[in-house]
């Protein structure tokens, strides 16, 4: 018995795959556009939040866009091992732009919340959820010492060549290199940062990246910092730095001859895992 498809048929397949297309286009541009608000200094309620690294698309955390989901056991069936997960469910927003206001209108603590590593988009018609979640540190990391000096290797590669760092392009700059104070300085207010569970360049006692350099006894005319929290790996960090305008920029300086870089841990703290790296001109 010969079988086929009509016409009709064929047109209405072509119609679900163009919607397809769309929905999962909208999915990625909301990514984007959550990535690049937290690219920026936000202010949300009564607070401004700091410059974040992007999130990370992880298909593991993509749920349904609607009805009820129990995250914990639909992430351990996706083999999502996680510490932190909230989910927003948007009904109403026609497209990503639409989503995203509503976003920041309702959900900016959420959305800005330094301990979120990794993110995930549904979308079905006009229904959206957005997933965000920390995962389990699964990596064993060295001494902080040895992995500021990863972290100063993998940035020298990355300043090897030129690069965009959103709107400004840098040309290749000489590598750094390796500033005792300056580590000191950082290994500080990374552990600063993880005991007070807090994620900012100004410490609780107010100070900024500049006033602790110079307390430690660094003698060079500028610094600066970037700081990240989450991710349990060296090649996350950097990963994300550059993906990030202004961290990328502090990379690429070619004022910058010097660098430091720590990292501290405390499972008490929101995103378990603190890092902090100084850039200095002398």
């Amino acid at each position: 018995m010969a079988t086929g498809f009509s016409i009709r048929g064929i047109l209405a397949l072509a119609v679900a795959a163009a919607s397809l297309q769309v929905q999962a286009a909208d999915e990625a541009q909301l990514i984007e556009l959550i990535n690049d608000y937290r690219s920026q200094v936000q202010r949300c309620e009564t607070q401004a939040s700091e410059e974040l690294p992007p999130l990370a698309a992880d298909n593991r955390l993509s749920l349904p866009a609607s009805g009820q989901v129990d995250l914990q056991s639909a992430l351990a069936r996706n083999g999502y091992p996680m510490v932190n997960v909230q989910a927003i469910t948007l009904s109403g927003p026609r497209d990503a732009s639409s989503a995203m206001q509503t976003l920041q209108e309702s959900f900016c603590k959420v959305v800005l919340n330094p301990q979120f590593v990794d993110i995930a988009v549904s979308r079905v018609d006009r229904d959206w959820r957005v997933v965000l979640a920390q995962p389990l540190l699964k990596s064993k990391l060295a001494p902080w010492q040895e992995e500021g000096q990863k972290l100063l290797e993998q940035i020298n590669q990355a300043r090897n060549s030129t690069r965009q760092c959103g709107e400004l392009t840098y040309a290749a700059a000489a590598p750094l290199q390796w500033q005792t104070v300056l580590a000191d300085v950082a290994q500080e207010h990374s552990r600063a940062m993880a005991n007070g569970n807090f994620f900012a360049h100004r410490g609780t006692d107010g100070r900024t990246p500049g006033d602790r350099a110079e307390l430690a006894g660094y003698s060079g005319q500028h610094v600066g910092e970037n700081i990240a929290a989450g991710q349990d790996a060296v090649s996350k960090v950097v990963q994300g730095w550059l993906a990030s305008p202004g961290h990328c920029v502090n990379l690429m300086n070619p004022q910058y001859k010097e660098f430091g870089a720590a990292y501290a841990t405390d499972p008490k703290s929101d995103a378990g895992i603190y890092w902090t790296a100084m850039f200095g001109a002398p």
